[in-house]
């Protein structure tokens, strides 16, 4: 039963707005600040030393962060509807860690390919999909079988790719830095995401079917393999792009479209926008808050989201528990 929560449209507006103000407080967060005023006249009227330094800087970062959060958590919202599994996400199965050894390879042996390295990115996660789904394949697919199989593979890639940095030199970023993404990156990731998201906003009823049973989908004449096939892949491309500029983010697939339903329910034309704009809130504060914590050192996105995601995911565990009974 797909359930509404009240004033759900209202949520989403609150967020956007939200989300402006942690932008400001973002490309205010150092050295230099500047007020909204002098954001604006140097933007669009005449030119600010300070204001130039800013949107060359902190813009991409804080633009590359909310896209990846966006990303991320709309990733791991399909994968949670087409495997009907509140712990499907492309973290735990292996998606990412697929992703980014290809990333890592790309980066090593071919760094002239930085263009296209999305896109090699993504074939990796989708051969790491295709593998998990092959080696789950027994008389049929089970979402258990598939969330064991991706947690092995998961591990075993993650020992590959903690070898190959532990040998390479010319690997000199931890995964999850951002400390240097430029313009270009934020060119990339819109060219490649925008697209998916556009094509996602035509898909809310398809997920919301396919929280049906199969049966009652068969029963309608829907062809159920052909929207988890496209969920799946617009799932396993959202991760790769992610991954292949931002390295692997932990809980953020996991846990933001748990928080979403929460706030809006479960019916995805409200859900679909509510976990792109939370993912993209969430990941800026974590960014934000590692740039100040221990300044001028800074804490990367993916420790600060491993630190707080866990116990974050267990006190929504516990919670929805206790409605349950």
């Amino acid at each position: 039963m797909k359930t509404i929560k009240k004033h759900a449209h209202l949520f989403i507006v609150s967020l956007i707005i939200l989300l402006g103000i942690v932008f400001f407080i973002a490309i205010n967060t150092g050295t230099i600040k500047v007020s909204f005023i002098q954001l604006l006249k140097g933007l669009f009227i005449e030119y600010n030393k300070d204001v130039a330094s800013v949107y060359q800087i902190r813009f991409p970062r804080v633009i590359v962060i909310m896209l990846v959060g966006c990303a991320l958590a709309l990733s791991g919202l399909l994968f949670q509807v087409v495997l009907k599994n509140p712990l499907a996400d492309p973290g735990i199965i292996g998606i990412s860690a697929g992703a980014q050894l290809v990333s890592i390879l790309v980066g090593i042996f071919l760094p002239e390919f930085y263009t296209v390295k999305p896109l090699l990115t993504c074939l990796g996660g989708f051969l790491t999909f295709i593998l998990i789904y092959s080696l789950s394949w027994k008389s049929g697919l089970k979402t258990t079988r598939i969330i064991l199989v991706g947690v092995a593979i998961h591990y075993t890639l993650t020992a590959i790719i903690s070898f190959i940095e532990s040998i390479s030199s010319s690997i000199s970023s931890s995964v999850g830095s951002v400390i240097l993404y430029t313009w270009n990156d934020v060119q990339l990731l819109i060219v490649y995401i925008l697209p998916i998201l556009i094509i996602l906003c035509f898909l809310t009823k398809a997920c919301d079917l396919l929280g049906l049973e199969d049966r009652t989908l068969l029963s309608l004449g829907i062809n159920v393999n052909f929207y988890r096939f496209i969920l799946s892949l617009l799932a396993v491309l959202l991760c790769s792009i992610s991954v292949s500029i931002s390295g692997i983010l932990s809980f953020v697939g996991l846990l933001i479209p748990h928080l979403s339903r929460l706030f809006v329910g479960n019916k995805h034309c409200y859900l679909i926008p509510t976990s792109g704009l939370l993912g993209a809130l969430i990941l800026l504060i974590a960014d934000t808050l590692g740039r100040v914590i221990i300044a001028p050192y800074e804490i990367t996105p993916a420790i600060l989201m491993a630190v707080i995601g866990g116990p974050l995911f267990i006190i929504l565990l516990k919670r929805s528990s206790m409605h349950e009974s």
